[in-house]
């Protein structure tokens, strides 16, 4: 079993560094999305540079992967497998090699991977985000508070231990890539959507 789990884990990493923002950003309108907006691969840079279509396609890679991930990870290792191919996709997203380990920050493929494990949790964070984004316009207000209430809401509900924990190291890694988008909120000074970036 345990060469099972080596095994996941280096199928969610390698599956993570499917890059879809910088794919996207590359085919169409042949930049690197790393060197405009917020320069990180994420789908939210990628609507601020490119547009909303752009933007959605992102987004929708990043969550295909990390279902993907989880389904491969349960064939073949059970839950303990979900548990590891879901946190190493989000590893391998936020620090593809592919990339030289400048990636996104991980929250649409931390909703691909929970739609599998717990999808009625995921219509719940994601409808609170979006109310978020609605009423202030800022998604990393919604993202954050979207990985600071999911590690609770998995301890609250009991889930199982292997879930509890993913759940904490994708929230610590989440919050980790938005200290900078953290400190503009502090400040007063984080960019809204709505505001298209230039490329």
């Amino acid at each position: 079993m345990f060469v099972r789990y080596v095994i996941v884990c280096i199928i969610g990493y390698l599956l993570g560094n499917f890059a879809t923002s910088y794919l996207v950003s590359k085919y169409s309108a042949h930049i690197d999305i790393r060197k405009h907006g917020s320069g990180n691969a994420g789908s939210t840079n990628v609507f601020r540079v490119l547009g909303a279509k752009a933007g959605a396609i992102a987004f929708v890679g990043d969550v295909l992967k990390g279902v993907a991930a989880v389904l491969i990870g349960g064939y073949l290792a059970g839950s303990y497998g979900e548990a590891l191919a879901g946190l190493f996709v989000v590893i391998g997203h936020n620090w593809p090699f592919v990339l030289n380990f400048k990636g996104g920050k991980g929250i649409a493929t931390t909703i691909g991977v929970m739609i599998p494990i717990n999808p009625l949790m995921v219509v719940a964070i994601v409808g609170m985000g979006v109310v978020i984004i609605l009423t202030t316009r800022y998604v990393s207000l919604a993202s954050v508070t979207g990985m600071v209430i999911f590690p609770v809401t998995m301890i609250v509900l009991r889930q199982p231990m292997e879930y509890i924990v993913f759940s904490l190291l994708v929230s610590g890694m989440s919050l980790y890539r938005h200290r900078s988008n953290i400190a503009r909120l502090i400040k007063g000074t984080e960019s809204k959507i709505g505001r298209k970036a230039k490329a």
